[in-house]
This record gives C-alpha cells, sequence and structure tokens, in this order.
C-alpha cells in the first residue's frame, strides 16, 4: 500500500469547496464596510483588547483594526492598504468591488462555467473599462473643483457641516507642497489638540512642535530666527557601563568638574559662533547649557523627534547637523517668528513666517479624541484625492453615476462577445452598479427603485448622472460638484478585479509546512486553470 504524500494531519480544502469558502470570506469582508460608503454611510466602534476604542467609516482604518484570520479575506485587506496607497481614498469602494465580484463569480460557477473563463471575462471587462473611464474623464480647470473634489471625500465623516473650510485648506495644502503637479504628502504635519472646537481647526504654513521651550527662563518668542537642527546632545555623554573615579586629592575632583565644565562651555560657544538663536536638539539639553542659552537670549527645545527635524528643515531650509562642532551659520534655517503658546496647560512652539515652506501644519482642535482623530482620517482622504486629481488633472462624476455609465457600456461590449465570457462581463457590469445601490441603501432610499431609475436616465444620454443623497435626487453630479479624480476610479476597479481574479484561479487550499520557530498557519494557496 502506497504511503500517503501529506501528514495525516494536515488542513486541505480542494476545488469547490475550496473556492466556496473563499468567495465567503471576501464576501464577509466587502459587507462590513458596506455600510460606512457615501455622505450618509454609518460609522464603526472598533474595540481592542486592551479597551482602546476607535469609532470611524474610514474603510482601511477598519479592515486594518479588524481580526481577520481567514487568506482570502486577507487579500482584500491588501487591496484596502494598496488603495490608501496609491491615491489615498476609495479604499471602500474597492473592497465592496472585489466582494460583489466574487459573489457574482459563484452564480457562474453554479452554472458550470469554468473559472478560467470567468476570470478571462473579468480580465476583458477590467481592460474596457479603463478605456471607458478615459472617455468619460474631464479635464480639471478650477481650484473651485479641487475645493469639491475635496469635500467629496469628506462628507459623512465627521466633518460635513465644515466641509467648505476644510475643502479650501486642503486644496491650499496640496498646491504649496506640489511641485510640478506631485504632491509629497510627507510635508503636511497634522497636530491634534483637544480642546476649542472644530472651527478652531486651522492650516498653519509653518510648523507646530508638541513641546515647549527648554527651560522656563528662556525668552517666550523669537522674531527673525536663525534655527540649528542638530541631533548632538548638549550634554555630557556618560559612560555606558557603570563606571566609577577614584580621587585622592580636592584638586584632582576639581580638575574633573573643570573638564566637564569646559566641554559644556565648548558646545555653548559652538551655537553662539553660528549666529543661532534658536536651537532644536533631537536629544537632551544640559541644565547648565540651559542656563547660559536663556542668559544669551537663545530659545531651545530638546528632545524633538527625527521626523520633527527632517519637517523644520523642510520649512525653513535648515540643515541637519550632527555633530556640533562642524555646524555653521549656512547650515542655519530661517523663520519670522518662533514662539510658546499655551493650548490649555499645555505648550506649543509654533514656527511662523516660512519663506516657501515644503513641510507645514493642520491643526485640529476638537471636544474628544474620536473627533478629531476622524477628522484627521478625513483630511488625508482628501489630501490623497486632491493629489491624485491635480496630477492628472481628470475628473469623473460621483453620485455613483460614472458606475452606472461603466455598467452599461460593459453591457453593451458583451454583446459583442459570442463565449461565455460575455457572462462574466456582464456580471462585471452588475458588480459596479453594488456602488449606486449602497449609497442609496444607506441613506435609506430604496436601491431597487434609484438604480432603476439611474439607468433609465443614462439610457437617455445623460452619462453624468448620479445620486445627490442631501436631496434624495439623480442630478447631474458635475453641476452639483459631486465629482471625484479619475485615478481613484481606476484603481479601485483594476485592484478590486486582480483579487477577485486571482482569489477565483485558487482551487486548493493547503496548510503550509511549519515555519521554524513559529506555528503552522493556512496560508499556502496554489491555483490551476
Amino acid at each position: 500500500m502506497a504511503e500517503p504524500v501529506l501528514n495525516e494531519e494536515h488542513q486541505r480544502i480542494l476545488g469547490r469547496d475550496a473556492q466556496r469558502n473563499n468567495i465567503l470570506a471576501a464576501r464577509v469582508v466587502a459587507e462590513t464596510v458596506k455600510t460606512t460608503l457615501g455622505p450618509k454611510g454609518m460609522d464603526k466602534m472598533l474595540v481592542d483588547r486592551s479597551g482602546n476604542v476607535t469609532i470611524t467609516n474610514d474603510g482601511v482604518t477598519i479592515l486594518e483594526q479588524m481580526e481577520i484570520e481567514h487568506p482570502a479575506a486577507k487579500m482584500l485587506v491588501e487591496v484596502a492598504k494598496t488603495q490608501e496607497k496609491e491615491v489615498g481614498d476609495g479604499t471602500t469602494t474597492a473592497v465592496m468591488i472585489a466582494g460583489k465580484l466574487l459573489e457574482n463569480a459563484e452564480k457562474l460557477l453554479d452554472q458550470k462555467i469554468h473559472p478560467t473563463v470567468i476570470t478571462r471575462g473579468y480580465r476583458w471587462a477590467s481592460e474596457e473599462s479603463a478605456e471607458i473611464l478615459k472617455e468619460l474623464a474631464v479635464e480639471l480647470d478650477s481650484d473651485e473643483q479641487l475645493s469639491k473634489i475635496a469635500q467629496t471625500a469628506m462628507t459623512g465623516k465627521g466633518a460635513e457641516y465644515l466641509k467648505e473650510k476644510f475643502g479650501r485648506m486642503v486644496v491650499e495644502t496640496v498646491k504649496i507642497l506640489s511641485e510640478n503637479k506631485i504632491f509629497d504628502p510627507r510635508g503636511v504635519r497634522i497636530e491634534k489638540k483637544m480642546g476649542g472646537s472644530l472651527e478652531e481647526t486651522a492650516l498653519i504654513k509653518g510648523i507646530v512642535l508638541g513641546e515647549g521651550r527648554a527651560s522656563k527662563d528662556m525668552v517666550l518668542g523669537i522674531n527673525n530666527a536663525r534655527i540649528a537642527l542638530l541631533e548632538e546632545a548638549l550634554e555630557v555623554k556618560g559612560p555606558e557601563t557603570e563606571t566609577r573615579i577614584s580621587v585622592s586629592n580636592p584638586d584632582q575632583l576639581q580638575n574633573f568638574l573643570n573638564q566637564e565644565e569646559a566641554m559644556l562651555r565648548a558646545k555653548i560657544n559652538a551655537v553662539l559662533e553660528s549666529g543661532a538663536n534658536v536651537v532644536f536638539a533631537q536629544r537632551g539639553i544640559d541644565d547648565y547649557i540651559k542656563h547660559y542659552l536663556a542668559r544669551e537670549g537663545i530659545y531651545a527645545v530638546e528632545r524633538v523627534g527625527r521626523e520633527d527635524l527632517w519637517s523644520i528643515a523642510k520649512a525653513t531650509g535648515a540643515k541637519i547637523v550632527s555633530r556640533l562642532k562642524e555646524l555653521r551659520s549656512s547650515d542655519l534655517g530661517a523663520a519670522r517668528l518662533v514662539e510658546e503658546r499655551l493650548e490649555g496647560d499645555h505648550a506649543l512652539t509654533y514656527i511662523l513666517g516660512c519663506e516657501d515652506p515644503k513641510s507645514i501644519t493642520i491643526l485640529i482642535r476638537g471636544g474628544t479624541s474620536h473627533v478629531v482623530e476622524e477628522v484627521e482620517r478625513a483630511i488625508r482622504d482628501a489630501l490623497g484625492d486632491v493629489a491624485s486629481a491635480l496630477k492628472d488633472s481628470k475628473i469623473v462624476a460621483g453620485g455613483g453615476a460614472v458606475e452606472v455609465e461603466l455598467a452599461r457600456r460593459l453591457r453593451a461590449f458583451a454583446k459583442t462577445l459570442t463565449g461565455r465570457e460575455r457572462l462574466a462581463v456582464e456580471e462585471f457590469a452588475n458588480a459596479l452598479e453594488f456602488i449606486p445601490t449602497a449609497l442609496a441603501e444607506n441613506a435609506g432610499l430604496d436601491p431597487l427603485d434609484v438604480l432603476t431609475e439611474l439607468r433609465a436616465i443614462h439610457d437617455a444620454g445623460n452619462k453624468n448622472h448620479g445620486i445627490n443623497l442631501f436631496n434624495e435626487n439623480v442630478e447631474d453630479s458635475f453641476k452639483n460638484g459631486i465629482i471625484e479624480p479619475l485615478k481613484v476610479k481606476v484603481q479601485a476597479i483594476s485592484s478590486a478585479s486582480e483579487v477577485a481574479i486571482m482569489i477565483l484561479r485558487i482551487d486548493d487550499v493547503i496548510a503550509a509546512k511549519k515555519p521554524r520557530g513559529e506555528s503552522a498557519r493556512l496560508g499556502a494557496m496554489s491555483g490551476y486553470d
């Protein structure tokens, strides 16, 4: 009798069972985020094992914090992360379309259509969608449109009543930090402070640090600041191991103390000789040095994070100096004002009046940590959308308009096909209509009625009509300012179809060999045509 190839305790799911299992897992993930879509979407409360609470309707945040074990479900989480990384928004849309593509594929599998045929049809539909999207897109022509894109991204995320103010703020931020239409998101610092109201949220064309002066004896502020950024500690470095110093007379002790003082004086002189009147140090500052810096009218902050130093350098033009003795006047940055301001009982350092800053700060205020964190997520989504639109200069109609038009044209494309792939293309079109039906359902409207009306209006040639959920009518989305960047839609549909195709090609799920030093887990997947 032949010996078994696999260990008797192995875990394995084969064929149709593997496909059903994977599709079910993906559908569960898509259904989880479905209710968060759109301006009337609901929030999720995520509670971790320590009792920490996150309240959000941001798709990628929800998926990242959920404890997902199923390997196919994890693939959908990766789709959300990719969408967030590439364009900064559209994560919920991408995951929902992927889940619906798999759900619709199951209908075809039940009709004995081979997965290879389905995946071929889906691939054709995805490629055709990219071409249709290019035809539907229009040129971005104003800052007002950019502001509308930002407002669309933020709608339904806790800052709706201030979306016009935040929209202008986001557009200004992106335009300041963009060079040749390329936006560097690292230049945006978001500081969150509890207290006050969201109306006090402001764009600071400079840097706001969460630390105040190193000593209360120092000046409160410096005009015409000349800024030094230091990695080296402004203190005498102690030995890394326990050390004992043996002295036999008072002179030896005094010599030791004099040497330490001389080293500290050398550090003070290096700062003074450079001409700096503001110092940001990555490490600690000795009390002796604090005293002399205060006496010389120098403003100093200690233990500034590496990323904060980088931001200050980008804003002020300063160079980060690793060794104090190498500090020169040419390494200094400039700002009109550096000052400490008290926010409640906490001191902040403001660096203002920077010439051509490449790093700026958005200071968010709110009554609770949950509010300011959700507003931060909304602003980051809006930054991603505006940056994508500015880079490609192409926009499409929102409110489900582009998905309905895509579905209509894909059905026309399907009629040109003769094989079974035609059925897959039609199911791809049906999956895209999951977006407008979810928008309607989340707003308390009848999704079937809304979809029927949308289809009729699009069949009549009104390709830009979508749902205006604020008055519950189907209207021209461009005229209502409900617009989205082309890149967000292209990436969402492309990523969703890719992961759906990958999951459909899996016909065998096997527990992988136990990694050295780790427990085995269900992770190895192989697919065959």
